[in-house]
Parts: structure tokens; sequence; C-alpha cells
């Protein structure tokens, strides 16, 4: 009986007293014990850079406008240069970096720019800091906080994604510095599963830094990427994707992460890169709304497509597909070769060239404009941009 008389003593917490961002207390109640109890309060404490978060995003997320991946590591752009015959020094590097921030124009195209470390720390060869660059430009600023994937213990040759430790202290920084979102990027490999492990790894690890990013000012941009590998067909990847992204929400939700401070940087629902039955843009829209009316709040601003190997068209003709009809969300672009392959090629490491690679890469800024705003008709494109950049098992 007395275990009756508690349960018929519970509270029950009217609707009207949670309020977001604030404490919610549950009423006392009249229950006999040995000692008294305080009252149960869970706290919910927002992030004092709230307001900062969602104008940010909502800046990001502008019309006509998407992001610049030029986030590459060292190594990686290392790589880009070794394909026009230069060597991965710093002063290559920073050549390269000067002539994308600098493209005259580029913000009205480009709400945003994904940075290395190193770049976010650089100047231009002009002696201006990359980072006055793009502000002038009115590009927002952001950072690469991930240390790479490495393998993942106990799964099916599937990696996780390191760099949560110290990514407080290093976010404080990167802030002071003149970032405002940041980008973590983690794999799913449908070939390899992917193993239940892993999907869980890649949503607790995202849920954790989006949390701390935003604590300390930071946008995120929660990428897990589902890699292009394999001969899967579309359902397939369809299927994949929202158990992928039921777990990221799940988590995100679980760490208190503000949704309209977020941006998404998903992949295109798409067969995979060695399928035998390709798919028209119209499908790809077809399959990849879906998977967003289902499984992403309108709450989010911004969704961020990554390229992810596709041609430079193709990635730009299937986002003009997903922008043909109005969407809750602003459905855009974050894009690294997709922008920067035509580019890259026709600087060629070149000072004469750099007017002209940066008329190339304004050419692929506007293309994606125009289909984030769904007016890209393809028309004029060349033939380089028509070329497939899928790499097997490419690594970062």
């Amino acid at each position: 009986m007395a275990s009756a008389s508690l349960l018929k003593a519970s509270p029950v917490v009217d609707k009207s007293e949670w309020v977001k961002g604030k404490t919610l207390r549950q009423p006392s109640v009249s229950v006999v014990r040995c000692h008294p109890v305080a009252p149960s309060r869970l706290d919910v404490r927002a992030s004092s850079y709230a307001d900062e978060l969602v104008k940010t995003a909502k800046t990001i997320a502008s019309p006509g406008r998407g992001i610049l991946a030029m986030d590459e590591s060292n190594a990686t752009c290392g790589k880009r240069l070794a394909s026009i015959g230069l060597e991965n020094t710093e002063a290559n590097r920073q050549a390269y970096r000067t002539l994308l921030v600098s493209a005259p124009g580029l913000g009205q195209y480009i709400s945003g720019a994904i940075l290395f470390e190193e770049t976010l720390y650089q100047s231009t060869v002009d002696g201006k800091k990359m980072v006055d660059v793009l502000v002038e430009q009115n590009i927002v600023p952001g950072i690469k906080v991930d240390k790479g994937l490495v393998p993942l213990a106990g799964s099916n040759n599937e990696s996780w994604c390191q760099g949560l430790d110290g990514l407080a202290s290093r976010s404080a920084a990167y802030y002071q510095q003149g970032a405002r979102f940041a980008k973590w990027r983690t794999v799913v490999s449908i070939p390899n599963g992917p193993s239940e492990l892993a999907v869980k790894e890649a949503a607790w690890g995202l849920a954790r830094y989006a949390a701390v990013s935003q604590d300390n000012g930071l946008v995120p941009i929660v990428e897990p990427e589902i890699l292009l590998d394999g001969d899967h067909g579309i359902d397939r990847t369809f299927e994949v994707a929202k158990k992928v992204w039921a777990e990221v929400f799940f988590y995100l939700a679980q760490n208190n992460v503000l949704f309209e401070g977020i941006l998404l940087k998903p992949s295109m629902v798409t067969p995979g890169a060695e399928c035998k039955d390709r798919a028209t843009p119209e499908q790809v829209a077809s399959y990849t709304l879906s998977l967003l009316r289902q499984r992403i709040p309108p709450a989010v601003p911004g969704i961020m497509f990554l390229s992810g190997g596709q041609s430079e068209v193709e990635a730009t003709l299937n986002l003009n597909a997903m922008n043909q009809a109005p969407n809750p969300w602003h459905v855009s672009f974050s894009y690294a070769r997709a922008l920067q392959n035509t580019c890259l090629k026709t600087w060629g490491g070149r000072p004469e060239n750099v007017k002209e690679a940066q008329d190339t890469l304004l050419v692929r800024a506007k293309a994606n404009s125009l289909a984030q705003l769904g007016k890209y008709t393809g028309e004029g494109e060349s033939e380089e941009a028509k070329q497939g950049m899928f790499v097997k098992g490419y690594v970062y």
C-alpha cells in the first residue's frame, strides 16, 4: 500500500511549466520521509552564444549562396598541387588560397568558406589576413576542427573521427581568430556494412562536437558523409542514410544541441559510384528530398550538400533539381572539388593565369548560386566541368 500511495503522490508536470532554456521545476508533494528532500529540477543550459549562432547560420544559409570548402589538410592540398606539377610548400599553398579568397565578387555567390587551421592564421601573398579578406567579401570564415579518420576497432574495417580532446580550447581560440562556424567530417561506408557500431560512433562524435562548438560560439556543420564507394543502388543508399540521420538527430537532441544554430552537410542520395544503373538529377532530387522530409527538422536553417566526387556539372544539376519547388530549409552547396577542380587546372601554378583561374571559380560559384535558386540550365559548360572526380577509396 505504501508504494501505491507514493505512485498516487507523484507530480504531473503541466506543459506550461516548461520553457525552453529555463529551469523545469516540479511542484513539491507531501510525502512522509525521514529527511526532507529538495524538489527535483532539470537544468538545460542554452549556449550564451545562442542568438549569435542563429544569426550566423541564417547568414550562411542566405538565398543564392553556399559554402566554398577549402579546408583541405596540408597533405591533401599537396595532392592537389602535385596534380599541376607544384611542390607542397607553404608558399604554394598560400598562393593558391590567396587566389581563392581574393576572387573579385566571390561573396555574391559564396556565404561561407571552410578553412584549414594553417589558412585561418595565414596571410595572403599581399600580407593581408585571409580572414580579413573573406570578411571584406561578406563571406563568413569557418574552420575544420576534426583531426581526421582512424580505424575503428571492432568494426568491419570502418573508421571513426578523432578530435574531441582539446576541442573546447581550440574552438575558443578559433573564435578569437575570427572563425564563426566549424566543420567535422566523419564517414559511413556502405560496402563495409555499415555496422551498428560505426553508425553510432559517427552520430555520437558529431553530437559531442556540435555541442562543444556551440558552447564556444561556432555554428557546427554536421557532416556524416555516406561514401560513394560501392556498386549498390540508390535504394540501398536511401535505406542507410535514413538510419544514419535518425541516429545523428537522436544524439544531437541528447546533447542539447540548438537545431536553429547548426548546418548540415549531407551526401546526396545517389547510387554507388560503380553501380550500372545511374540516376537522373530528378531521381536524385526525389530520393534526397524524401530523406530530408523524413529525418530533418524544419528548424535546421541550411542543408549544404557535399559533392563527394561528382563532376562539377553533375553536382550542380542535382542541386538545381532539388530547388525546383519550395523547401522548408535553405538547400544549397558546400563543395570543394566541385568548385575548385577546373579553377586549379586553369591556374597551373602560373601567376599570369591567376585572373583566368579566378574567373573560372566565379563561373562555377555562379552556376551553383543559380542552382540554389532553381535557375541553372547547364548551358555552355566545358568538357572539363563534366568530368567525374570519384576516386575509389579516396583519403582526405
